[in-house]
């Protein structure tokens, strides 16, 4: 009896071990699997993209590194070490935009930016935030963070609970805050 429990107790030892180390195997590719998934599809260094319209310069997009992650279910593009944008008018005005850091979510078209948050526009108007979201369907810019809003003729606008605003600042929706604006008669 104990010879066939002693072959029984072998056998069951040796499914044991092979199952642990095809487990282990599979674990390990499963590891690979997720660090493969969490890289990115596409990396691009020293960017100076120029997207022209009918001959002329629309947009120019400037940044140290663009990071894609178009392999995500929910794909997204970072820009890890910043970006400056600028906005070309049809008579050659400009607004430009920067920040330390990018996300933009390719789905939903929203860019969230990130860290000394700066806009420049072409009529002298300047927004800065730590963060900012725009969204590229609505043409919508808001904020839950702090801000600064000042207008070309010198009225400004500090705010502690964030704002929404199109992208002309012509609508602007301010919650706490305090200012200055003069008012034409």
């Amino acid at each position: 009896m104990s010879s066939k429990l002693h072959i029984i107790l072998k056998t069951v030892t040796i499914l044991i071990v092979t199952v642990f180390f095809s487990c282990k195997d599979n674990y390990n590719n499963v590891v690979q699997l997720n660090k493969i998934s969490s890289e990115a599809a596409g990396i691009a260094e020293n960017i100076n993209l120029k997207h022209t319209d009918s001959g002329k310069v629309k947009i120019h997009l400037i940044s140290k590194k663009m990071m894609d992650f178009s392999n995500k279910e929910f794909s997204y593009t970072t820009f890890p070490d910043g970006l400056k944008v600028v906005f070309y008018g049809d008579q050659k005005e400009k607004t430009t935009v920067t920040s330390d850091y990018a996300i933009l979510y390719n789905k939903t078209d929203l860019i969230d930016l990130r860290g000394n948050v700066k806009i420049v526009t072409h009529d002298g108007k300047i927004l800065t935030a730590e963060q900012l979201y725009y969204d590229q369907k609505e043409k919508w810019l808001f904020t839950n963070s702090e801000y600064k809003y000042e207008a070309e003729d010198g009225g400004y606008n500090i705010g502690k609970g964030g704002f929404d605003a199109n992208q002309d600042f012509t609508i602007f929706s301010s919650l706490d805050n305090d200012g200055q604006q003069y008012i034409k008669d």
